[in-house]
């Protein structure tokens, strides 16, 4: 498997071209997801709810 910040390092560049280079707290959230701290379904959760509006 590719070194952690290699993986990051790509997707990173990947968004940039699209305009949307990540920031630090992007960043953190792929190395949890990428070493199995956290699973990937459990990463979405946590960012829809976020941003989700509570009414």
């Amino acid at each position: 498997m590719k070194d952690v910040e290699q993986i990051i390092k790509e997707v990173n560049g990947s968004m940039a071209i699209e305009g949307m280079p990540l920031n630090e707290e992007d960043k953190e959230r792929l190395r949890e997801c990428i070493v199995e701290l956290i699973s990937f379904e459990e990463m979405k959760r946590k960012i829809v709810e976020k941003h989700t509006i509570r009414v």
